[in-house]
Order: structure tokens, then sequence, then C-alpha cells
């Protein structure tokens, strides 16, 4: 069927609001799942997009580090006395010791 004739047929068989409910949905799943996501993924970016040498991080996996060397794709984080270790920039999750989501994202928790 295409959408004329599903209009047709509303417009026929019960009025409008057999096609009110399923356009509530959508504003429904909208509004509460799809544009939170994408608002997540934006703070996501931004934050991977501000990392600086000498923060101290934690990374999806839960290492902790000190950034020595940020690049496009990748950072080198000093574990341990002199211990580095190269991660992709979206394998950092948050700044070590932050308190609240709003200082800085949990990617993971996506």
């Amino acid at each position: 069927m295409t959408f004329l004739t599903l209009l047709l047929q509303a417009a026929a068989g019960g009025g409008i609001m057999q096609l009110v409910f399923p356009v509530a949905i959508g504003l429904v799943l909208y509004f509460f799942m799809i544009r939170p996501q994408q608002r997540k993924t934006a703070d996501a970016k931004t934050f991977r997009e501000s990392l600086v040498k000498g923060t101290r991080v934690v990374t999806i996996g839960g290492m902790h580090g000190t950034l020595v060397e940020v690049g496009p794709e990748t950072v080198l984080l000093e574990v341990e006395r002199g211990q580095r270790l190269r991660f992709d920039r979206s394998a950092v999750a948050r700044v070590a010791g932050a308190t609240t989501t709003a200082d800085s994202p949990a990617i993971a928790n996506s």
C-alpha cells in the first residue's frame, strides 16, 4: 500500500486520530531516545578533542594515567614510573577524579 492509500483509508474510516498516534510515538522516541543519544555523542566528541598533554585520565578499560602525547588519532598514556601505553583517543573515558558527568562525559557508560 502506498502512503496516499493509507491516508485516504484513515480519512474515510475513522478520522485523523489514527494518524496522530503513530506520529506521537515517533515524537516521543525522538525526544526521549534519539536526541539525548546525539547530544551524548557530541559531548564525547568535544571531550576527546579537548584532551591536552598533562591531563590525568581514565580509559574505558579502567587504566589510570597521565597524557604524555596527544595525536590526531592516538594518545600516549604514562601509567606508572615511565611505563607508557598508546591508546586510541576514543578509549579515553573521562578525566581522573571528576565527580560529575558534567565535568567529563563518561563515554564508557554510553
